[in-house]
């Protein structure tokens, strides 16, 4: 709950520090006393809009400083919960400068602005403005037909996860189907178009173009091998002169006589063994290699085939190769994906049933609820002053029903509209004063502005009863006009206006027994010092005080 207001340079507000308490509060005093710069204070430390207009003048920035204790971690956001499980103390604060952006502190340590609105969400609801108002916000009014339904939102939340993860898991593994099929068809292509070529000797294309130049030149090498065959052989060769081996056996005869001499015969007889070797093998060119045209084009079609693959996929015929291995394992990999991602799909197919059941399952919770949560906050409305008002509760056809709209017909005979289209400040704030006296939850500290707006009479004492209601289970502040909410309120705060050095100021302070009885005096006739007037005060007082907070008390002045 809220405990300290502070409030300083804000309109007529100079300094003025506000304790508060749990149950009811009753804020009151004269029209222009200040009672909306305190809500509007309120606003702006919780991340409402900031007028820089309102600083005081003569001061270079207003300030405002709140201070929230909490019974147990739960709305804090997360703070303190891990340090304790006792009360959390929470600390905001907000500077508006004269010009140039304000600035905000949370727990004294800076902070955006957006911060205050995120954290203030969970602690204050202002009810009669539209500012800060859940309910007014399609999450706030879900929220609200859920509590009242008390819908199992845990459900559909995991069937989510899971679907979410799974998700998650097939982004991971490259992306949608289609891609995939796409790359491992190319990869298919690539791998079985280098493993068809067995490519298995890196130096293949040297060898193949060494037997290229042979095949194509096959009738003249045969030519050149039976002359060179000739020149070795014959007794004589074209020309008249011998053959190389007569001349080399001519020269072996002549060596072979004399003693000193033997050593170059020897070697000419060598030298005459590897002539006839190399005459014989020039022989077997002449007598058995003949033209072979098909295997020429064999040869010229493997060397194209391979030249196609080397512009595809590497310089060298090793680069192929490792291209080809390469391919092969993302391949593997990338099948390895699609089964996976396969069996993540069916996993996913049945993780989309289970959400939409789940969504079924949500959605039809709330399309019951939704008029029986009508039905009770239009039977509220009546007591609250607004007998011919009536709420209607539509629930979204798609998906879990997340579309939850609360519709108000104030009037009878006028058509139900969207409540952030409630044109009435009091109207609206009876309405979300009958939607939390039906619905559990909501936040800690509840501030009603203009609730009592139109109000008088025996309804008064029933707002005043309903507000007291509500305020059993959270702390409620209400600033009014009307003595009967103030009477109810366990604890009442006067706000007032006077003259200080010249100036106009506002100050503030909780009343005794006395005072309450003087300012209820005040309320009722506009004349404190009036017996009759005090006389209904105390009356009033004792009647609000001593009957049960959910049954109205008699106006005393009926």
């Amino acid at each position: 709950m809220l405990t300290e207001l502070h409030v300083r340079d804000l309109g007529v507000v100079r300094d003025l520090t506000l304790e508060l308490g749990p149950g009811m509060t009753a804020l009151t005093g004269e029209t222009g006393a200040g009672k909306t710069l305190l809500v509007h204070a309120l606003q702006l430390v919780l991340g409402g809009r900031a007028v820089p207009g309102l600083v005081r003048a003569g001061a270079d920035e207003a300030l405002v400083e709140a201070r929230f204790v909490l019974a147990t971690p739960d709305g804090a956001g997360g703070r303190g919960a891990a340090a304790s499980d006792g009360p959390v103390e929470i600390t905001l604060a907000r500077a508006v400068p004269t010009s140039g952006r304000s600035r905000a502190w949370i727990d004294g340590r800076m902070a955006p602005v957006s911060a205050l609105a995120e954290m203030g969400a969970g602690l204050v609801d202002i009810h009669g403005q539209h500012d800060q108002q859940s309910l007014l916000a399609t999450a706030g009014q879900r929220a609200a037909l859920d509590q009242f339904a008390r819908s199992d939102l845990e459900p559909l939340a995991r069937a989510r996860r899971q679907r979410a993860a799974l998700m998650a898991r097939l982004e991971e593994l490259g992306g949608d189907a289609r891609e995939r099929a796409r790359q491992m068809d190319l990869l298919r292509y690539q791998t079985a178009e280098i493993t068809a070529a067995a490519i298995d000797d890196p130096a293949e294309e040297e060898a193949l173009g060494a037997e290229e130049e042979r095949l194509a030149g096959l009738a003249a090498l045969r030519e050149a091998a039976a002359v060179a065959v000739a020149a070795l052989e014959a007794d004589e060769v074209p020309g008249g002169a011998p053959g190389a081996a007569a001349r080399i056996g001519e020269a072996v005869a002549a060596l072979g006589g004399p003693g000193p001499l033997l050593g170059w015969e020897r070697r000419l007889r060598a030298v005459a063994a590897e002539l006839a070797d190399v005459a014989s093998d020039l022989r077997g060119v002449v007598d058995t290699w003949e033209d072979d045209p098909e295997r020429l084009a064999a040869v010229q079609e493997r060397q194209r085939s391979l030249a196609a693959l080397r512009r595809k996929y590497g310089e060298t015929l090793a680069d192929v190769v490792a291209f080809g291995q390469a391919a092969a394992a993302e391949l593997r990999a990338l099948e390895h994906h699609e089964r996976e991602a396969a069996a993540l799909e069916e996993q996913r197919r049945v993780a989309d049933e289970e959400v939409a059941t789940a969504e079924a399952a949500l959605r039809r919770a709330r399309s019951d609820a939704a008029p029986r949560l009508a039905d009770a906050v239009t039977e509220r409305l009546a007591d609250l002053a607004m007998p011919d008002a009536r709420l209607e509760v539509t629930v979204g056809e798609d998906g879990p029903g997340e579309a939850v709209q609360l519709l108000l017909a104030a009037n009878r005979g006028e058509p139900p509209q969207p409540l952030a289209r409630v044109a009435s400040g009091g109207e609206l704030a009876r309405t979300m004063l009958a939607l939390r006296l039906v619905v559990e939850g909501g936040a800690p500290t509840m501030l009603f502005d203009e609730v009592d707006a139109g109000v008088g009479g025996t309804a008064a004492l029933a707002l005043a009863a309903a507000l007291r209601d509500v305020a059993r289970g959270r702390q409620v502040l209400v600033v009014t006009h009307l003595a009967q909410v103030a009477a109810f309120a366990d604890r009442h705060v006067s706000v007032r206006k006077g003259v200080d050095d010249g100036r106009t100021v506002t100050a503030a302070g909780v009343l005794d027994g006395e005072g309450r009885v003087v300012e209820l005096s005040r309320m009722l006739s506009g004349h404190p010092e009036s017996a009759t007037a005090r006389a209904h005060a105390e009356e009033l007082l004792l009647a609000a005080h001593g009957v049960a907070a959910s049954t109205p008390a008699q106006d005393p002045s009926d």
